[in-house]
């Protein structure tokens, strides 16, 4: 889930001291591991780990995701036909597999897993895409009071892609012209916020239509306070 193109500038800032801490606290980190690409742009921080999933790992996760995938929703959803078409879930996390892979991206970006949402599962199919978006939160979206009570703001999102796709798929950074096709095994990080900790509107992303095959990925977005 995530929400839609609303103006991050019309709306006031939540969490913002501990979206600073917490950027901080994953920034040095990230910093300090070799096996961290940093995308050359200075207007959001992103950051991409070849092989962080074996291929035995992205098997597994595709059979779990099939299992929970359903129509995929959206925070601040107007009835937009087409906006975000593919099928999602949240795959159990009392299974110790996944516990072991979110430990993984927990340790990686060093943040309390009480402060992480359950992993969702992502399916598309020729066709599916999910439109520009951003993963913060709108604080005057009728949804805020809810989320505000479920753990908060958005801080960090990771994204991982679980098979390679024929054509089209491709994650794309609207604004900054970044543009990366799915790469089986391919964990992707991004801070939704600006170090001084105000929703980035730089971090507008979309899921671009699958041409040919399917695409699977994996995502887990922390908040700020814990999570549910």
């Amino acid at each position: 889930m995530a929400t839609t193109t609303a103006d991050p500038t019309a709306a006031p800032l939540a969490d913002q001291a501990r979206l600073i801490r917490v950027g901080e606290a994953v920034r040095t980190r990230l910093a300090a591991d070799p096996a961290a690409y940093k995308f050359p742009t200075d207007r959001a921080e992103i950051y991409a780990f070849a092989d962080f999933l074996s291929a035995a790992e992205c098997d597994r996760f595709v059979a779990l995701v099939d299992d929970v995938a359903a129509p995929s929703t959206v925070y601040g959803d107007k009835g937009e036909a087409g906006y975000r078409t593919s099928f999602s879930g949240d795959v159990d996390r009392t299974d110790p597999f996944v516990k072991m892979i979110e430990r993984r991206i927990d340790d990686l970006l060093g943040i309390d897993p009480a402060f992480g949402e359950s992993v969702q599962g992502q399916r598309y199919t020729p066709g599916q895409e999910f439109r520009a978006h951003y993963d913060w939160f709108w604080t005057l979206g009728d949804y805020w009071p809810d989320v505000k009570a479920a753990g908060g703001q958005r801080s960090w999102t990771a994204m991982a892609y679980l098979n390679d796709v024929e054509e089209g798929g491709m994650t794309e950074f609207v604004p900054l012209g970044i543009s990366l096709p799915p790469q089986r095994g391919l964990l992707l990080v991004w801070n939704n916020v600006t170090p001084d900790g105000r929703p980035n509107p730089d971090t507008l992303h979309a899921a671009q239509p699958v041409v040919r095959g399917t695409k699977y990925v994996i995502t887990k977005w922390y908040r700020t306070r814990p999570w549910g």
